[in-house]
């Protein structure tokens, strides 16, 4: 491998926008993350912040590559709100076919928001009873 390269998968779409053989509007990167557009935005300014290291998701993402990506996806979320100037940002990430994930190379999505714009929560917000989620915190806090 050259000296700064990554290692990429072959079948990557991420990979390839990574390494510059794919076409993407890029917005902003670094030596170890990307920012581009997504191709199918939630709104304006829709954004992907990815490592240029192909990792599937957030558990195979390793330390230097996910404290970048955060460092990139904060730079991204001001730029998005002095240039766009919403009036909110949604930040989400997907891992897995059941998590929503789509594209297999870990990637965080930047939507900003505005009052009134398409978009919903993707689920109803309901309290949790007491005693489910203290037998959860147990088993969390346990292992």
């Amino acid at each position: 491998m050259t000296p700064g390269a990554h290692p990429t998968s072959a079948a990557c779409v991420f990979c390839a926008i990574a390494a510059g053989t794919e076409p993407a509007q890029v917005v902003m990167q670094s030596d170890r993350a990307v920012a581009f557009l997504d191709i199918n935005p939630a709104t304006d300014g829709h954004t992907l912040v990815i490592p240029r290291r192909h990792a599937p998701d957030i558990w195979e993402l390793e330390g230097e590559d996910a404290d970048e990506v955060w460092r990139l996806t904060i730079r991204v979320a001001h730029r998005l709100r002095d240039v766009l100037q919403p009036d909110g940002l949604t930040l989400f990430q997907a891992n897995g076919a059941a998590g929503w994930q789509h594209v297999f190379h870990f990637h965080a999505h930047l939507v900003p928001r505005w009052r009134n714009d398409r978009l919903t929560p993707p689920w109803l917000r309901m309290a949790a009873d007491a005693d489910h989620l203290r037998e959860v915190g147990d088993r969390l806090r346990a292992g």
